[in-house]
């Protein structure tokens, strides 16, 4: 199960698209309120990595446990509507002190709130994906929380592990970094059992793992070890490694940066690349094709490029905004398939037509592709 520890740290060193979740326990100080300090020292090694040159998206949870300290709570609820009032109410300290701290350390940030529905949706995932690509392009740390005031128990992530794991598939990120209460993964619980034995370093998704893991996790949050090891199996899926390691371990983002063994390291056994790329060749729904000229074709297949509606000829079927399409040769036959920017009727009305008409004739400007060539993959 165990792999080289030196080759795990050196893909962590080298990544350079981060997600950070931390969990509420660590947030609010075990539920005492938001620690100031802590959530300052995070944002000082944030704003290292980013100096780095790396791009850094922070998952926190809190929010929930801030509303509760402000209302005067000392037991979590039970009904999903005073849940989703103390997420409100938690929301905007929890906001304001991401924002205070990452600019005292020359860092912009924004709040962005996520459902389930937002990535199971195809169109609103697209939507989320450019948004936060976009963010971090600028230079701006995105704090992301799930938005607790609108869900229900149905379709909550459950715990923000999972919503990690999410936003990394989300933005093809190299590392997850899980900031938790505890070193990392164990054999066996240590509190119990005097010989487990601390896993320094293992495959993402392997059975043991999810058998060592087990427990409750704090009476704040919901997740325990096993949460954060279905994370990393989930992120590892998109081609991220995890990092499960104590967020108040001094320096702790920083050294792992420089490849400092911390924690318990998950990597992942598919390239990211690979992954994202299978998905969309094995896609079996195609809701309809775009046929492109030489040109275009040859832009695809021979450059890897990505697909200018002023290449395509004619539009086939309908779809949707982030549906799976075919790309044709003026032949008819498949060059490639890739997720759609623009919806069938939209694709019609830019066919042909270079960006800088977009506004005028859509009413917006948005992407200049029809299909980026991260979301797109040559089939022939």
């Amino acid at each position: 199960m165990s792999i080289s520890k030196e080759a795990g740290s050196d893909a962590v060193r080298r990544a350079r698209r981060i997600v950070v979740k931390v969990g509420s326990s660590l947030v609010t100080d075990e539920g005492r309120g938001l620690d100031e300090r802590a959530i300052g020292e995070w944002s000082r090694q944030l704003a290292i990595l980013v100096r780095d040159g790396r791009e850094v998206i922070m998952v926190s949870s809190g929010a929930i446990a801030e509303g509760m300290k402000r209302l005067g709570w000392s037991t979590r609820p039970h009904q999903i509507h005073e849940l989703q009032a103390a997420a409100a109410v938690g929301q905007m300290g929890l906001a304001q002190m991401y924002e205070s701290k990452l600019r005292e350390h020359g860092l912009g940030s924004a709040q962005v709130l996520l459902t389930h529905a937002d990535l199971a949706d195809r169109e609103r995932y697209l939507n989320a994906r450019s948004t936060l690509l976009t963010l971090l392009k600028l230079g701006v740390v995105p704090v992301i929380n799930e938005n607790d005031t609108v869900v229900n128990d149905e379709i909550k992530f459950g715990d923000n592990d999972t919503l990690g794991a999410l936003v990394a598939n989300l933005v093809e990120a190299d590392v997850l970094i899980i900031l938790t209460d505890q070193n990392g993964l164990y054999t066996a619980d240590p509190r119990k059992d005097p010989g487990a034995e601390f896993v320094h370093c293992a495959k993402a998704g392997d059975p043991d793992l999810e058998l060592m893991a087990g427990g409750a996790g704090s009476s704040l949050g919901r997740g325990g070890m096993l949460t954060k090891i279905l994370a990393a199996r989930r992120a590892a899926g998109s081609g991220a490694s995890t990092v499960i390691a104590w967020g108040r371990e001094p320096d702790v983002l920083r050294r792992l940066f420089a490849g400092e063994p911390i924690g318990t390291l998950l990597v992942a056994q598919t390239l990211k690349t690979q992954a994202r790329k299978q998905w969309i060749a094995d896609h079996l729904q195609l809701r309809g094709a775009v046929t492109v000229d030489a040109g275009a074709a040859g832009k695809l297949r021979d450059e890897g490029k990505s697909l200018l509606p002023i290449g395509m000829t004619a539009v086939e079927g309908e779809f949707s905004r982030g549906d799976v399409i075919a790309v044709r040769e003026e032949g008819g036959a498949e060059i490639a398939r890739g997720l759609a920017n623009y919806s069938s009727f939209e694709a019609r009305l830019i066919c042909r037509k270079p960006s800088s008409e977009f506004e005028r004739l859509l009413g917006y400007a948005a992407e200049p592709e029809m299909l980026h060539r991260d979301n797109l993959v040559i089939t022939r």
